[in-house]
């Protein structure tokens, strides 16, 4: 899903890249990967493994991709010289907070998951203190993947009304705002004007999933009074999920960035898409049925 929206901006923009697929390049491999990053300036590592309620059967395995995997890229962009920007994720921090997070607050995951995902920060910050880049994201959603907000308009065709948890607290972050974000980052960091570490790339403002589910019908026509409120017991996963995702986004300012923008812009230009617009057309044919 990010992968894809990063190499649409690099194309827009003009920018050279290559994109490497799971089948093209295995990140734990270090030889493959000396040899994927010799001769370029900056690597955007997109690739990780997201299924959350699996790593707690499997964290073995995701901790090879999301943690393992990386070092081997830290290593390579670091022999190398080459910058590096990191994808991870709000799981490594406990969850439990009532004031954003700010980048340098202490971790603590809950789940295997984000335990697997601190181990590949780890792994940058430690190995490339100036030309590493984390960049911690968080309820992320776009055209070219699973994800919550096509889940609801999916769902809004095929049921009258949803219940959608209400105490889990975060930003939902649209994956082609983050994608434009990483590429601006890349050059700063080129022209030495953002400093190596952790940033969050987290959309402004805050909601609940409830929250994000009536604001997504309401953008597509529909009525958001088809979702009801309801609680994180409704719905028990294999994985503890944190009940506050919220991020703080001091060190965009550091960069001379301003933090992403308001979820409610976000999503209001996501909708529009084409991707997102054939599924809300017909969510709303379904409920007009």
């Amino acid at each position: 899903m990010l992968g894809q929206d990063v190499l649409a901006v690099l194309k827009a923009s003009g920018i050279e890249a290559v994109g490497l697929r799971r089948a093209d390049l295995d990140i734990t491999d270090p030889a493959a990967v000396r040899a994927a990053v010799e001769g370029v300036s900056v690597v955007v590592n997109c690739a990780a493994w997201t299924d959350v309620d699996g790593a707690e059967t499997a964290e073995e395995a995701a901790t090879a991709v999301n943690g393992t995997g990386v070092r081997v890229l830290a290593e390579a962009c670091a022999d190398a010289h080459v910058r590096l920007l990191h994808v991870s994720t709000d799981y490594v921090l406990p969850g439990d907070a009532s004031e954003p997070y700010r980048e340098d607050t202490a971790t603590g995951p809950v789940n295997a998951y984000g335990r697997s995902k601190l181990v590949g920060e780890q792994a940058v910050t430690e190995l490339l203190p100036q030309d590493g880049y984390v960049v911690r994201t968080a309820w992320l959603y776009g055209e070219h993947g699973p994800n919550f907000v096509a889940t609801m308009l999916k769902l809004a065709a095929q049921r009258d009304t949803l219940d959608v948890v209400d105490d889990q607290h975060g930003q939902p972050t649209w994956s082609y705002a983050l994608a434009r974000r990483l590429v601006e980052l890349g050059e700063a960091a080129l022209k030495g004007w953002a400093m190596g570490g952790i940033y969050h790339g987290t959309a402004s403002g805050r909601t609940t999933w409830m929250g994000l589910a009536r604001e997504t019908y309401r953008l597509s026509g529909l009525d958001p009074e088809r979702i009801r409120p309801t609680t994180s017991e409704a719905f028990v996963r294999p994985a503890v999920r944190p009940a506050f995702s919220v991020l703080a986004h001091d060190h965009w300012d550091e960069a001379g960035m301003a933090p992403l923008a308001d979820w409610r812009e976000q999503l209001a230009e996501a909708l529009v898409t084409p991707g997102f617009a054939a599924l809300a057309a017909q969510a709303r044919d379904g409920a007009a049925g």
